[in-house]
């Protein structure tokens, strides 16, 4: 399964972060005072979001597959580093 973990976590911290936002616009003003003023669910639902689209883009643009050492330029060279000291079986 080739599931990178990023997608997950980026959906699950959107949707909870759109959550709060949304409740924040939504919420009694009364409860402000309690927080200086600031309205904390608003402010900490954006952060929240913002964060869930930066890690399901960046899962979305990286690959979790790994390729055969013969198929890499690095492991080519490896195998005939490995081949020159003797170190294969």
């Amino acid at each position: 399964m080739q599931l990178d973990i990023r997608l997950p976590i980026g959906l699950l911290f959107s949707l909870l972060g759109a959550l709060l936002a949304g409740f924040g616009l939504i919420a009694n003003k009364g409860n402000l005072e309690r927080s200086l003023g600031l309205n904390v669910n608003l402010w900490w639902g954006i952060v929240m979001l913002i964060f869930g689209v930066v890690m399901f883009l960046f899962g979305r643009r990286g690959t979790a597959t790994a390729r055969l050492t013969e198929e890499s330029p690095e492991g080519m060279k490896i195998e005939e580093l490995e081949h020159r000291m003797g170190l294969e079986k």
